[in-house]
Order: C-alpha cells, then structure tokens, then sequence
C-alpha cells in the first residue's frame, strides 16, 4: 500500500510539538465539532469517538473537548464547513488539502497563498483527487509478524512496518470497527484517522527539491484552518538537522 514517507513522521513530529504550544487544539476542537453533528455520544458516534481520542492523546484538557462537542448546540456558534482543496507542489506532486472554516472566503485565499509562495499551485477539483483512496489509517506500537497477522485477522486490508510500529489501513467504512478490534487484541493503537492515501508515490531524492516540497507542506499545515495535509511526495533524500 502507497501513502506514507518522511512527511508522516515529519508530521507527527511537528503536531507533537504544536500540541504543546496549544496550536493544534483548535484543529481538533473543530474536527470534533463537526463529527459531533452526526451525535454527541461518542459511543454512538465513532467519528466523534476518534475525534475525541486524537484530543486525548493530544493532551487537549477535558473542558476544550466538551466546549468543542457543545458547538453543534449553540446558536450563537459560526457554522463550520468541510472543505477539500486540491494543488500541486514543486516536482509536480500532488496535495489534498483537508480544512474546517467558519469562514471560505478566508481560507481559500490562505491556502492558495500558502501554495503560491511556496512554489506550488492551486489544482482544479478532480485533477489531483483521482490520484488518491480514502482510507482509514491506524498507527500500531507494534512489529513482527505475530502483529502483523493480528491486525490482519482484527479486519485489516493492509499493514506495513514504518518506523517501528505498523501502519494500517482499513476501508474508510471500516475503521472504527478495525481500530476496536485491534485494541481488544491486545495491541497498542496510537491514533486511527480517515486520510487520502496516495496510489503511486512520487520519489523526491534530492535535498534541495525535499526541502521546497516540506516547505509548501509546513506552510500549508500551519495554517489554523486546515486539519490535515496528504501528499504523493514520497521524501526519501537526506535532509539536514
């Protein structure tokens, strides 16, 4: 299965180190706000379940999870709409651009922005899409092959070892049910989330050109509408400390 390279751990990194400064809590706070429209029980709601995991093991305080869930309640809350963009980056990789905004007319023009600085450019809807699954993706602390067959078996499509844990992909109508099964087994999940999974990768071994790649992407990904950023960009060329 295609997908993952060095920007999945550079990622992780750089979402570890925004949840201590608090910047990735209103990313999540509005993920939850949104999943929590289909139901605020979380054991009704897998969606808001996941949301509401990916707060904890963020850290983010019990008070910011329910004032985040208490939104589809309010009146007086700006309505938040889902929007995926599509653009293009140095070297011709494609980028799917995933945001929640109260406000389109803002973020469309920061995500543009972001691309255009940075090399890059917005795509037309369709152009880049084609290129990649939804798929639920589950990061496992686990390796070997005793891992392996236990997260085949717990409903899994795939599993890959990356960085010393495994990387799972469910179908998207799957996922909670495959996170749920792989957690009765025994094993420990690190997060489970809907991601776009790239079909093909496209190779970026040379450091000059990573670096004009992950700088469109940091740009991208610091913006505080958007909540996730996938790439085909598969990073493979040495960067510096």
């Amino acid at each position: 299965m295609s997908g993952h390279s060095k920007w999945s751990t550079i990622k992780r990194e750089k979402g570890a180190k925004d949840a201590k400064r608090g910047a990735v809590f209103t990313k999540i706070g509005n993920q939850i706000a949104i999943a929590a429209r289909s139901g605020t029980d979380p054991t009704m709601n897998s969606a808001l379940a996941l949301a509401i995991e990916k707060a904890k093991q963020a850290n983010m305080p019990n008070a910011n999870i329910q004032r985040a869930i208490d939104r589809v309640n309010d009146k007086n809350a700006a309505v938040l709409e889902e929007i995926t963009y599509e653009g293009m980056g140095p070297g011709g990789v494609g980028i799917i651009i995933e945001t929640a905004t109260d406000n389109k007319n803002r973020t469309f023009p920061e995500v543009r922005n972001a691309l255009t600085k940075n090399g890059g450019r917005i795509a037309d809807a369709g152009s880049v899409m084609f290129q990649f699954d939804r798929k639920g993706v589950i990061r496992v602390a686990a390796t070997g092959e005793d891992a392996l067959l236990t997260v085949l078996d717990a409903g899994a499509e795939d599993a890959v070892e990356e960085d010393g844990e495994l990387v799972v992909y469910t179908e998207q109508k799957d996922l909670a049910k495959v996170r749920s099964n792989i957690v009765d087994a025994g094993l420990d999940v690190k997060d489970a989330e809907l991601q776009y999974v790239a079909k093909n990768m496209i190779e970026i071994n040379e450091t000059e050109q990573a670096e004009k790649v992950l700088r469109v992407l940091d740009a991208l990904d610091d913006l505080d509408d958007v909540v996730n950023v996938h790439t085909n960009a598969d990073i493979t060329a040495e960067l510096p400390e």
